[in-house]
């Protein structure tokens, strides 16, 4: 996976410089095993590390833009992240599989559906999701309006979401992220996340959604998992939030819930700039 769509690629150790991306990966007898694409390189030059397209995809791609002028590729509208240990914990999930769905684009597919950031795809046509990555993969492989059926479990229900897919865009815009850190407002500690809040509306230049965390304790599991000031909570364990009162309603949601009161983790969808994600963080245990 180097982040460029949703196919894996051959990492191939050729001498792959610039002007080189396009052309055949050969091996030792001579046949192409793939195109290639892309190097690693902290010097723009090549260090041995480069990406090739598979042959066999290569093929796949020729026939259809000979047939149709272009690749279609079945498109769901959401966008997804991998299943951690503590989320599946967190969510009552037996095992760290599927794909959870941390953003649902508006005009998409699944826009129309039962489909919410915090459901977690587990089946496509009744084939088991691995990891995002796998759910990737299967939904581009399938045309655009073809129907397919979903499994998804919701914070420990599972239920079935039923629809057709879209037309995977040709393009994106990508907003611009602003760096600017927020001052602290009126923020209020809740400790046992290790993080200081505020609602977004009191911070100037953090919108008016979800509570902004002002602060974050660095011993804390949340400043182990990436958070930092600036960084908008939009859900506590499945409710969204506006004041820093509601993060504390879900943590308390959380604890009654968990099956281990020793250890207890929270799911968290976190705003970073224009990019959400879910976090499980652990809370800190009472101090006797």
């Amino acid at each position: 996976d180097i982040g460029s769509g949703p196919y894996d690629y051959l990492q191939i150790d050729a001498a792959v410089n610039r002007g080189n991306s396009g052309g055949p990966s050969f091996d030792l007898d001579g046949k192409v095993i793939g195109m290639n694409t892309a190097i690693f390189s902290p010097s723009g030059g090549n260090v041995g590390i480069a990406f090739a397209v598979p042959a066999v995809l290569v093929k796949q791609v020729v026939s259809e833009l000979q047939s149709h002028g272009s690749v279609d590729r079945g498109w769901l509208g959401v966008v997804i992240q991998n299943v951690s240990d503590d989320i599946a914990d967190s969510i009552g999930l037996p095992e760290a599989k599927g794909a959870m769905v941390t953003k649902v684009a508006e005009d998409g597919p699944a826009a129309k559906q039962d489909v919410k950031a915090g459901d977690v795809i587990v089946e496509v046509n009744g084939d088991k999701i691995d990891d995002s990555r796998d759910l990737a993969r299967k939904i581009a492989e399938l045309h655009p309006n073809t129907d397919v059926k979903l499994a998804i479990v919701r914070y420990g229900k599972e239920h079935q979401v039923n629809m057709k897919l879209g037309t995977f865009p040709s393009g994106k815009k990508l907003a611009a992220l602003e760096d600017d850190k927020p001052a602290d407002s009126g923020s209020e500690q809740l400790d046992n996340l290790g993080l200081s809040l505020a609602p977004a509306v009191k911070v100037p230049g953090a919108g008016e959604d979800g509570v902004v965390i002002t602060d974050v304790d660095p011993n804390s599991d949340a400043a182990d998992k990436g958070l930092k000031a600036g960084d908008i909570i939009l859900q506590v364990a499945g409710e969204t939030v506006s004041q820093p009162g509601d993060v504390a309603k879900g943590v308390k949601k959380a604890m009654d819930n968990a099956n281990d009161k020793d250890k207890v983790n929270v799911l968290v969808q976190v705003k970073t700039g224009d990019q959400t994600r879910f976090i499980a963080l652990s809370l800190k245990k009472a101090k006797v």
